[in-house]
């Protein structure tokens, strides 16, 4: 998996409208967050919501979050319906040959990058880590958990 650093491989894939949408136009609009992840992944249905947070209250730095979704655009759309839609999501399928996950070198699901203007990957790290997305949110001035909320520190991918 590629590690800070490290630079992120300018890719483009389709959304789940079938437009293609290249990294590198992402990141005109500011820094980006590539979440990688699947539909039936159980901590992937535990991030999103979390993820639809940081996405919906914006950021004054322009933060962008990303989903690359490792299924079909319909199943995509499905899951943002239940889980969280702020977050625009592209397609990395198996019918592509996971190629763009490939290039990021993921082998579990979720696994996230923090993408600079630059191109430079800050940070990245595999499965839901509460302290990674508090960092996050710290570091974009955007409310990641409430104060009442019970959340598990770690959990692996």
């Amino acid at each position: 998996m590629l590690r800070a650093g490290e630079r992120a491989p300018d890719v483009s894939l389709r959304d789940t409208s079938g437009q293609l949408v290249s990294l590198d136009a992402l990141l005109n609009g500011g820094p980006a967050v590539l979440a990688f992840f699947k539909t039936s992944c159980p901590i992937c249905q535990m991030i999103f919501p979390y993820l639809d947070r940081l996405a919906q209250a914006g950021s004054p730095e322009g933060l962008r979050i990303i989903g690359v979704s490792q299924d079909a655009a319909a199943i995509t759309r499905a899951f943002q319906k239940q889980f969280g839609s702020a977050p625009q999501s592209l397609i990395d399928g198996e019918d592509d040959g996971y190629q763009v996950s490939n290039a990021y070198g993921i082998t579990h699901v979720p696994s996230l990058f923090v993408i600079e203007r630059d191109g430079r990957i800050s940070h990245s790290w595999s499965g839901f880590s509460k302290a990674d997305l508090q960092s996050l949110g710290d570091r974009f001035h955007v409310p990641t958990f409430e104060p009442d909320e019970s959340v598990p520190a770690f959990k692996p991918g």
